[in-house]
């Protein structure tokens, strides 16, 4: 129980103390079964080892280089499976090493909304996020859109495919199964 208590205190102190370096900390997703991509901006902080806390980018390969340990695999691991095999990995230079591993900026899941929609761009993938709540992201419709020609742009086995939605049948309740979830690197085009 005290060692739970413990490592509670420690957890919120290094969350308290990773918070005060910059806003993006919060800002970012840092639940543990977050799955870490490519791109995706990573702080590793060891509790009382200050030279060895990183602030890191996961190349394009998936991988990351961390001091002592070298390279490591971190694409398609969660934030709590990077922690453990860092920790494991630590334990031949460091006694007890206490990890934590925060997603500072999740650059590997994004949207992308392009054409007549309010504020175009590239937009963080929440979890469970459908058509209608990206096109809520980017502030909906621009004048003119065509609202019922709207095309989800995604890539499967290698090949692009194109789901149509059609905004003012979604609304009327008809086709309601057209409001699919999105993907990373989904493009959502509005005429």
């Amino acid at each position: 129980m005290i060692v739970q208590k413990v490592k509670a205190v420690v957890f919120l102190s290094v969350f308290v103390f990773l918070a005060c370096l910059g806003g993006e900390v919060l800002a970012a997703p840092t639940s543990p079964s977050y799955q870490i991509g490519p791109s995706d901006q990573l702080r590793i902080f060891i509790w009382k080892e200050a030279e060895l806390t990183q602030d890191l980018q996961v190349m394009p390969d998936g991988k990351i280089t961390f001091p002592l340990i070298g390279e490591i695999e971190a694409a398609g691991k969660t934030v709590t499976d990077l922690k453990k095999l860092i920790t494991e990995k630590l334990k031949k230079f460091v006694t007890a090493p206490e990890v934590t591993v925060i997603v500072t900026q999740s650059n590997s899941r994004q949207v992308y909304l392009i054409g007549r929609v309010a504020r175009p761009g590239p937009y963080a993938l929440g979890a469970e996020m459908t058509v209608l709540q990206a096109l809520s992201v980017a502030g909906g419709f621009a004048e003119w859109a065509d609202e019922k020609s709207i095309k989800i742009v995604r890539r499967e086995n290698g090949k692009e495919v194109q789901l149509p939605f059609n905004y003012k049948d979604y609304i009327g309740g008809r086709n309601t199964e057209q409001n699919v979830l999105l993907r990373p690197s989904d493009t959502v085009v509005v005429p």
